[in-house]
């Protein structure tokens, strides 16, 4: 059974900092997802990429998070990891760590919570 786990959410002060990371297991080592990325929802809108590694390397920032967030991670151990810096109110949602190992095979995590007061 596949479980991808996030971890590293909680309340923080605008301009703060945190570390969201995203564990999965379940998948053979030997297989490599296509991508992995983090995702948000905020209460009444759609859920919406913010940042995506691409199995060969490539990464991609939606706009709004760009400067500010980093995605990392390792793709062969299918860990994912995003810093987040100068957060800002609007941040604010629950954050979902997804895992696309091909079209067929997608997998979300429960999400973590993440605030940031202003």
């Amino acid at each position: 059974q596949v479980q991808v786990v996030e971890s590293g959410g909680g309340l923080v002060q605008a301009g703060g900092s945190l570390r969201l990371s995203c564990t999965v297991s379940g998948i053979s080592f030997s297989l490599l997802p296509m991508t992995m990325a983090w995702f948000r929802q905020a209460p009444g809108k759609q859920r919406e990429l913010v940042a995506a590694i691409y199995a060969g390397g490539q990464k991609k920032y939606d706009d709004s998070v760009k400067d500010r967030f980093t995605i990392s991670g390792n793709i062969r151990k299918k860990e994912a990891y995003l810093e987040m810096n100068s957060l800002r109110p609007e941040d604010t949602a629950v954050y979902y760590c997804n895992v696309v190992m091909d079209p067929g095979r997608k997998y979300w995590g429960q999400g973590t919570q993440v605030t940031v007061s202003s």
